[in-house]
């Protein structure tokens, strides 16, 4: 079979990094293939040579055998390249037609725009891909995974013939995925070549018919999926055996270090009431909308309880900011760290020491030396992935981003620190990584509480699990009580069988 699109010798580099280096890709009309690889392996970056944002410095990109350039976004969408990102890019004001026919609408006499074309072949695009929206209906009133439906009929209204998807589930529920995995299987039986980024292998051993495996910016390898093993990709992407995603822990719980009662808020949670001892990993599990981040949210500060009480080594604790929180030696790693944990735009350097500018700084001057070593210390030690301190957080992958972030709240030198969705979003590689430190920092007395929606991440790297629903905990479980089924039972409100 000839492939739609190839690549072949594809370097790109940015100062300080070689971003690719002599990679090839190949997409096959009617096939999904998996392009595989841990945060900073250069997928971000093929992307956007795909789509013409970046141009190589070297290499041939070849559309049915044709050698082609893509200068800019325009000429990608002509050669029949289009892509799905992780976030759409959509306008909440604007109409389903409109978003989907933004730039490129149907015109009619004296090119005016046909918004009656515009609104008829809106529908027909959805109906292809099995979705029933009302061409008029404003997005800002649709939900997330109608808009990510707009999205692709957008993606699709170029007549495309190579669809990339980017992380294209990380925001929809289990029906929404399921109903995402039908829309592929029709896009293969329209020949489109589709190239699938996830970071979920059980995504990809589900969906794709091909893998192509990059690692620090090369090309690695490529094959039929059903002839490579999880195990043996994962080696592949890591250049290394990944044996124990999970690390061995020596569970030396110690005192109690936070107690929460009877913490409530008006719309988001009820009836909170926990405790956390030093050296102890706490998991919060629950379903989306459960009310987890909110809880850990109003324990950082950032909302307000209605009503409550937070105890610190046994002394009444007030938290009314994040300035208080930091102040009682609480720290809180979001979950979108893009938005809320990192600074894009200043070094790395600078957003490890922003928290710590007390400690970097005299007479009111910041000491760059120190701030320099603050930021080594910490990111040292895990294993963050840049070409130098200077370089732009905005610049990293995100997995990389994460490290930032986690060494930005431990330069504090917290007492608790609350990691929420700690490894959403990064590949296996980076996650091995996180899951030791968070185990190092237990094992140094530091006490942890990690949010995940993720069961294997859940049950191993916590002592003991809360789990939440609807606002409230409804469960609180340990030992051999921590099973898959447990969990999703009390998550889900099922009731055990009689």
């Amino acid at each position: 079979m000839t492939p739609v699109l190839s690549l072949r010798g594809i370097s790109k580099s940015f100062p300080g990094v070689m971003a690719l280096s002599g990679v090839q890709l190949d997409l096959y009309p009617g096939q999904v293939t998996a392009l595989v690889g841990e945060n900073g392996a250069g997928k971000s970056t093929i992307v956007k040579v795909l789509t013409g944002i970046y141009q190589p410095e070297e290499g041939t990109i070849s559309v049915d055998g044709t050698a082609m350039r893509f200068a800019t976004p325009g000429d990608a969408a002509k050669a029949g390249v289009t892509a799905i990102h992780q976030e759409t890019v959509l306008f909440d004001e604007l109409t389903v037609a409109e978003n989907i026919w933004l730039g490129h609408a149907p015109r009619g006499a004296f090119g005016l725009i046909d918004r009656r074309a515009m609104r008829s072949k809106a529908v027909e695009l959805m109906r292809s891909i099995g979705a029933d929206l009302d061409p008029d209906e404003v997005l800002k009133d649709l939900g997330i995974a109608s808009k990510h439906l707009v999205a692709i009929a957008r993606a699709l209204s170029i007549d495309a013939r190579v669809v990339i998807m980017d992380e294209p589930t990380a925001a929809l529920s289990h029906k929404e995925i399921n109903e995402l995995y039908e829309l592929v299987e029709t896009l293969k039986a329209q020949g489109k070549a589709i190239l699938f980024i996830s970071h979920k292998f059980d995504e990809i051993f589900r969906i794709a018919d091909r893998y192509t495996v990059f690692r620090d910016g090369q090309f690695v390898g490529e094959g039929k999926i059903v002839e490579v093993s999880e195990t043996a990709l994962v080696q592949m992407m890591v250049g290394r055996s990944v044996d124990q995603i999970f690390p061995k822990r020596t569970h030396n719980v110690g005192a109690e270090v936070l107690r929460v009662a009877g913490y409530n808020h008006p719309t988001e949670f009820a009836d909170i009431a926990f405790t956390l001892r030093r050296g102890e990993i706490l998991g919060f599990y629950g379903l989306v909308g459960a009310g987890r981040s909110e809880v850990m949210q109003a324990l950082f500060g950032i909302t307000k309880p209605s009503r409550g009480a937070c105890m610190i080594d046994g002394k009444a604790a007030i938290i009314r900011t994040t300035t208080e929180a930091i102040a009682q030696g609480i720290v809180y790693v979001p979950e979108d760290r893009g938005r809320q944990g990192a600074v894009k735009g200043m070094p790395i350097f600078q957003n490890v020491s922003l928290p710590s500018l007390a400690q970097t700084s005299r007479g009111g001057f910041l000491r760059l030396a120190e701030e320099f070593k603050l930021a080594r210390d910490y990111t040292s030690r895990l294993d963050l992935r840049a070409a130098s301190l200077d370089q732009d957080v905005g610049l990293l992958s995100g997995g990389n981003q994460q490290k930032v972030v986690i060494a930005k709240w431990l330069a504090t030198k917290p007492r608790v620190i609350i990691l929420d969705e700690p490894t959403k979003g990064i590949d296996i590689g980076s996650k091995a990584a996180v899951h030791e430190f968070m185990a190092e920092l237990a094992a140094q007395g530091l006490a942890v509480i990690m949010v995940s929606s993720e069961i294997p991440e859940v049950l191993g790297m916590s002592d003991r699990v809360i789990v939440m629903r609807e606002g409230r905990i409804v469960a609180e479980v340990s030992g051999e009580q921590m099973t898959p089924e447990t969990l999703v039972r009390a998550a889900a409100g099922i009731q055990e069988a009689a």
